[in-house]
């Protein structure tokens, strides 16, 4: 594989590296009004994206969109990571982030739901998370059980971005317990049908409000089924791989900030008559994080160009995962340990991204589980 990325993603990250050093590191420190971007600041930055022609970046052409491949998308990841100036798990600011399980559904079904998400007049959210089910999707308990026309689903749903704002939900919910992850199946379930209630929000130390949602005997059209029953986990496999590598992604960003941070100071601090950046123990601590950031960047380049390819990349969004977020978080940590005292300040951008770094670690797969399914291909693959 060549790392060396064509000429037109290389003006692409030029532009993109401008843009976030000219508009959001600014802003980094006073961009949020809770958990959100302020109003303003969103409406600025995302007339600012679409001036740039990097609007809908992910969404087919024949949906109006640019239609970019994951090396791109890759590319933009990359380089919002290097500031904090913008949600992590919301970086819509290249246009509404539209899950691909919307692009499987009936023409009907998109005209209800796809193509207003898409133009921005409906917003959705992702409900597979459980009190008792996160890494394991198998476990879920919230059913649909089958009455004539309609299904039945009674459950409850933790940890649920954009909950708030959404007009829909994409749920996913058991058919079948006993097939565990092959009886999952999803709805599209509208906000305001009775039965549906948002309990409450959960301030997170990531400055992220997620929700957790209720289910109490919601009747839901058959019509609004994606899929047939038991795809649902299937349909949503590629945005979990492409998420994980979004994770790696945001990672080499961070890893590079953190670098600049980290250098900058080392060569201005002075103690005891000698810059940190002449201490063994400090360029120590800088040279692992550069030897980390390349090794992340042959992962996460590696498996958008194998995904580009068409080739099955959930073993490699695994190792991009697991890596980008445990390199990145120990940038952080050693970007904050080089700045001293200075670095747990607000007035500075590191304990925000040791923060959003170390959350990264536990949610869409914590290392643990994803290891363990490693670890099956690892033995199938190399036993005598």
């Amino acid at each position: 594989m060549d790392l060396d990325l064509p000429e037109e993603l290389k003006l692409m990250k030029t532009q993109l590296r401008r843009f976030v050093d000219s508009e959001l590191i600014p802003i980094e420190l006073s961009s949020y009004d809770g958990p959100e971007l302020k109003p303003e600041v969103r409406a600025k930055l995302e007339a600012k994206t679409k001036e740039m022609g990097y609007w809908n970046i992910s969404t087919p052409v024949e949906y109006g969109g640019l239609g970019l491949g994951l090396m791109a998308r890759v590319v933009i990841w990359e380089e919002l990571g290097r500031t904090v100036a913008v949600p992590i798990r919301k970086t819509s600011l290249f246009g509404p982030e539209v899950s691909p399980i919307l692009y499987h559904l009936t023409d009907e079904q998109k005209a209800d739901y796809l193509l207003p998400v898409i133009s921005g007049e409906k917003d959705t959210c992702f409900a597979l998370t459980e009190p008792d089910a996160g890494s394991d999707p198998a476990a879920i308990k919230t059913t649909a059980v089958r009455d004539g026309d309609h299904y039945v689903i009674n459950g409850y749903k933790r940890f649920i971005t954009n909950a708030n704002n959404a007009d829909f939900i994409q749920l996913m919910a058991s058919t079948d317990r006993s097939k565990g992850a092959r009886g999952i199946t999803t709805f599209l379930v509208d906000v305001k049908t009775p039965g549906v209630t948002l309990v409450r929000s959960q301030t997170m130390m990531m400055d992220d409000a997620p929700y957790e949602i209720a289910f109490d005997n919601v009747r839901v059209p058959v019509s609004k089924r994606v899929g047939n029953e038991g795809e649902g986990f299937r349909l949503a496999q590629d945005w979990i791989n492409t998420g994980r590598v979004r994770h790696g992604a945001r990672g080499l960003g961070v890893i590079q900030r953190c670098l600049e941070m980290a250098t900058t100071y080392a060569k201005q601090r002075v103690t005891f008559g000698q810059r940190l950046s002449e201490r063994q123990a400090v360029q120590w601590m800088l040279v692992d994080s550069y030897i980390e950031l390349q090794q992340l960047r042959y992962l996460v380049y590696n498996a958008a160009w194998k995904h580009e390819r068409g080739e099955d990349i959930r073993h490699e969004a695994f190792m991009a995962k697991m890596l980008g977020d445990k390199l990145s978080f120990l940038a952080a940590d050693r970007c904050m340990q080089i700045h001293g005292g200075i670095a747990f300040a607000k007035e500075l951008p590191i304990e925000k991204f040791w923060r959003d770094q170390r959350s990264m670690m536990v949610t869409e797969g914590p290392e643990e589980v994803l290891r363990m399914s490693l670890a099956r291909h690892v033995l199938d693959q190399f036993a005598a």
